[in-house]
């Protein structure tokens, strides 16, 4: 399946915690200590199973290219990705409010770190990203969503367009974040929102694709003033999602 980077001491232990097997560690001396409760669950040492690479700051920089100013890598294997059906099963295996988040094409990995957080923060149950969304555990997505990438149901939807049709056959009311005529305020979406509902984000610039807005039960706005017709990504899916939470959350 892979390997993905996990960066710093604090993400490095979510990782771990949430099942995440690591193949290798590379760090500064000075976090060995404070990895050594994470370092010894896994058996990772000189005599361990798991090998742990100590070098100086310099060292570091020259073997990653970049300031390692959190000390600590891990080089982690990824876990397999669940199918769609199986993935949906597995956060709402009943009845009451669903929310799940559904990328289409998100370029920028900082964007896909900032949504997985706020969909761990907000409530949300679940991310499905479409085949050319970037990647949720690239390190830089990993370091923005603080570690919430480990925590957020997540998978890849391989029929992007058949796997929008898939959802509302398992009773989800897709709705997507875009402009338009027939577009509806998102509180008065709010207001009469459906148990079961897919939010349907769209790539930087260019939004939704033609296909995916055709593909939505609803077209949904959030409303601008100061003569902005929109927000970035990630800030957009942190409103949507607020207004749309469960009484329950926060």
């Amino acid at each position: 399946m892979g390997l993905y980077i996990a960066e710093s001491s604090e993400v490095i232990r979510i990782a771990v915690g949430a099942g995440h097997r690591p193949r290798s560690f590379l760090m500064a001396e000075r976090w060995l200590e404070d990895l050594g409760p994470v370092l010894g669950q896994v058996d990772a040492g000189a005599d361990g199973a798991v090998p742990v690479f100590v070098a100086d700051a310099q060292t570091l920089r020259a073997i990653t290219g970049f300031h390692l100013h959190r000390g600590a890598l891990a080089a982690m294997h990824r876990p397999p990705l669940a199918p769609v059906g199986e993935l949906i099963a597995g956060v709402c295996p009943g009845e009451g409010l669903v929310r799940v988040v559904v990328l289409e094409d998100i370029v920028d990995h900082t964007n896909v770190g900032a949504i997985f957080r706020s969909v761990a923060a907000l409530g949300a149950h679940a991310v499905l990203v479409s085949p050319r969304c970037a990647d949720p555990l690239y390190r830089r997505s990993v370091r923005v969503s603080m570690g919430t990438v480990f925590l957020v149901p997540w998978t890849r939807m391989p029929d992007w367009h058949g796997g929008l049709e898939d959802l509302r056959s398992m009773g989800f009311v897709v709705a997507a974040l875009g402009l338009g005529d027939d577009s509806v305020d998102l509180d008065s979406f709010a207001r009469s929102a459906p148990e079961r509902l897919a939010l349907v984000f769209g790539t930087e610039g260019d939004g939704l694709s033609p296909a995916a807005l055709g593909s939505a039960d609803v077209r949904v706005r959030i409303p601008m003033a100061g003569g902005v017709d929109s927000l970035n990504v990630a800030a957009a899916s942190a409103v949507a999602l607020w207004a749309l939470r469960s009484s329950a959350t926060v």
